[in-house]
């Protein structure tokens, strides 16, 4: 739901995650009269739309996190920007057609910052079937998600996976929940992403 408008709201279909069980959907939709009526944007072949992030001062600013295809390669994926309500799409961060988007983040305080990862994964044909690579990462972008930066410094640098967090008191205070290989850890940044450090060695915050 945008905050600036509350009748304008996104909905991307499909689970936008990895399990034997999981669905696909057929793109984003758009209402703009709080759900009564609705309106295909496209990424359609995204299949899967992990997490959506609008601009909480411009309802037309949004970000989307594009999971791909759960059970092989394509090119929709990775994590898409329009700046006209969805009209149009921009593919601005990717890494290759094994991996896609997995979360965006907006700061509140300054639309112009913005958070995302990436997800190499891959569901096999029969249940129980997961491959994880270590392609993906967290970014900051500082131009509303026109382009994009790694973050590295007290990262892991083979990270499979990461959900972020901004937290609402002080935008500059960031969590992420990392997995690497098959383990998880919480990491903390004080600066807005430039240092990270481990918050806790105990697994279960992650």
């Amino acid at each position: 739901v945008a905050i600036s408008d509350p009748n304008i709201i996104y909905v991307g279909s499909g689970e936008g995650l990895h399990r034997p069980d999981l669905s696909v959907g057929n793109g984003l939709y758009k209402s703009t009269d709080a759900g009564k009526t609705w309106t295909h944007l496209g990424l359609r072949e995204g299949q899967q739309i992990a997490q959506i992030a609008v601009d909480p001062r411009d309802s037309n600013h949004l970000l989307v996190a594009v999971a791909g295809h759960p059970y092989g390669p394509n090119e929709e994926r990775g994590i898409f920007c329009s700046t006209d309500g969805g009209k149009t799409f921009a593919r601005t961060l990717a890494r290759d057609e094994n991996t896609g988007g997995n979360d965006v983040q907006i700061d509140s305080s300054n639309p112009q910052i913005v958070y995302a990862s990436l997800w190499e994964a891959r569901e096999g044909p029969w249940e129980n079937g997961e491959w994880n690579g270590t392609g993906g990462g967290i970014f900051k972008s500082s131009d509303g998600g026109k382009s994009w930066k790694e973050l590295h410094n007290g990262l892991p640098s083979d990270i499979v996976q990461a959900q972020l967090a901004i937290a609402p008191s002080d935008p500059k205070k960031l969590f992420a929940s990392v997995a690497i290989s098959k383990s998880l850890k919480l990491y903390r940044s004080d600066d807005a992403g430039e240092r990270w450090a481990l918050a806790t060695e105990d697994p279960r915050p992650a």
